[in-house]
């Protein structure tokens, strides 16, 4: 989670316009009716008591669902809440209902999604102190994918973290203040002025805001408890324009960023066998780097390429896009002199070289998904040694993932899309237990080099590459 400053909600959006002389923030409710609005779904009741909207919930009925008639794409959004603490609530944003049955696709899997059903981001008011769970200021998806923030459901550190954080800023039976950012594909949340969730997803662009009464099935006791909202405020924002591909902003400069890849030519890499670049198997086209399709097998192609350079401590990013059941690696700590293995650790004539590998793969189609341990050879894990964290969130398929990878001394870190996945030690009895145990065991101090090139992988399948940029870090 990144770091924010705290700033009152009502001073910073009076600053807005400074910052964006063309947008305001402006109500989302008139205070009078709700003119503007449309009901969907269940048969909650929503009233007007004051500056305030009430949603009071009813037995037997789906979760009910106050929608703007306008959609947003990119936009601040501040509110109020206070709700019954026996009911469960929320807000949605970008969301969007149908009158047809619709499916999504997401990490391999179709969901299929029930003609007017609304559906989409739901920032969270869920005090559950029955099962001690404090999420309001999360991020669930109504009727897709359910949690996102936090990720690991019910139970689990996060969802522990998260109430812990919850329980010390949420005010029961009082008011409480959200904002909500939703930028581009960045979706960030505040609760009472504190930071909650940051993510990362770009399924859905725009829709309705949606004020939600959930479902109490058949519980009387919760029948006729409320929820209520006001000073719905909103200021639609300009998405700030992405840099070019293969460019360095004046942030990154100052940071001590360059680019690896120059986007145009084949500057500072070679292969991974020879002193020049490969003759085929690559193509740059449209600042886009491609391993070109040629069967799936290991280095057949063009094989692998490296930097020039060599380097010890790093922070490196990589954007990549993976094809339907495409298989490719971003390796560090190369060491091209030594003789490629097959995957029992035998040498091998044919081969990737060796090195540490953030693994590139399509989880759901490639069956090199389900070998190795614990699923340490899926998208971001080091691959044949530790698995990434399961609640990684990979981009779909055909979309662009940015991987991360820090180096700092024998501490690395994987990252994906914005969110740590992997840490680990180099040299530690973690690390070397799992070398043993790997395709690597027969290769003498495997990953402990103390410098190595950084290598981009040609396994047989289509992959594109971009925005290649490292920053050396200085040793202490």
């Amino acid at each position: 989670m990144h770091l924010h400053t705290r700033l009152n909600p009502l001073l910073l959006a009076c600053c807005l316009p400074l910052l964006c002389p063309a947008q305001t923030p402006v109500p989302l409710f008139n205070g009078r009716d709700l003119t503007g609005w449309v009901q969907r779904g269940g048969k909650a009741t929503y009233t007007i008591e004051g500056n305030e909207i009430v949603g009071t919930s009813m037995a037997d009925t789906p979760n009910t669902f106050l929608c703007t008639e306008k959609t947003y794409g990119d936009f601040i959004l501040d509110y109020e809440f206070k709700v019954d603490p026996k009911l469960n609530s929320g807000v949605q944003i970008r969301s969007e209902c149908f009158g047809y049955e619709k499916s999504v696709e997401w990490q391999g899997r179709t969901i299929k999604i029930p003609a007017n059903r609304v559906h989409g981001y739901q920032i969270e008011i869920d005090p559950d102190t029955k099962r001690k769970r404090m999420w309001s200021a999360g991020i669930y998806d109504e009727a897709r994918r359910a949690w996102l923030v936090p990720d690991d459901g019910v139970k689990g550190p996060h969802g522990t973290a998260f109430s812990e954080r919850g329980l010390k800023i949420f005010k029961p039976n009082d008011w409480n203040h959200v904002r909500v950012e939703a930028i581009g594909d960045s979706l960030k949340t505040w609760l009472n002025g504190t930071p909650c969730a940051d993510l990362q997803d770009g399924m859905t662009a725009s829709g309705f805001i949606a004020l939600q009464v959930h479902s109490i099935g058949k519980d009387a006791d919760k029948i006729g408890t409320q929820v209520r909202w006001r000073n719905l405020m909103i200021t639609e924002v300009n998405a700030p324009a992405k840099p070019a591909m293969n460019t360095l902003t004046p942030e990154e400069q100052a940071a001590g960023w360059r680019l690896l890849w120059d986007g145009k030519t084949t500057a500072g890499w070679r292969s991974a066998k020879a002193a020049e670049f490969p003759a085929h198997g690559w193509l740059i086209q449209d600042g886009q780097l491609h391993v070109l399709d040629s069967g799936g097998a290991e280095a057949i192609g063009g094989g692998d390429i490296i930097t020039r350079e060599t380097f010890d401590q790093f922070e490196l990013m990589v954007d990549f896009r993976l094809t339907p059941g495409a298989n490719s690696g971003i390796k560090y700590f190369v060491q091209p002199g030594l003789a490629a293995i097959t995957g029992s650790g035998a040498k091998a004539a044919v081969g990737s070289a060796i090195g540490l590998e953030f693994q590139i793969l399509d989880d759901a189609l490639h069956p090199d998904a389900k070998l190795g341990r614990d699923s340490n050879r899926t998208v971001s894990s080091l691959y044949d040694l530790m698995p990434a964290a399961a609640s990684k969130r990979p981009s779909a398929i055909g979309e662009w993932n940015t991987a991360r990878i820090v180096v700092k001394g024998s501490q690395i870190e994987h990252w994906l899309n914005g969110a740590k996945v992997l840490e680990y030690e180099r040299g530690s009895p973690a690390f070397r237990a799992a070398v043993a145990a790997s395709k690597y065991k027969n290769i003498p101090g495997f990953g402990e080099w103390p410098t190595g090139h950084i290598l981009l992988q040609e396994h047989g399948n289509a992959v594109a590459f971009r925005n290649v940029k490292i920053r050396v870090i200085s040793k202490p």
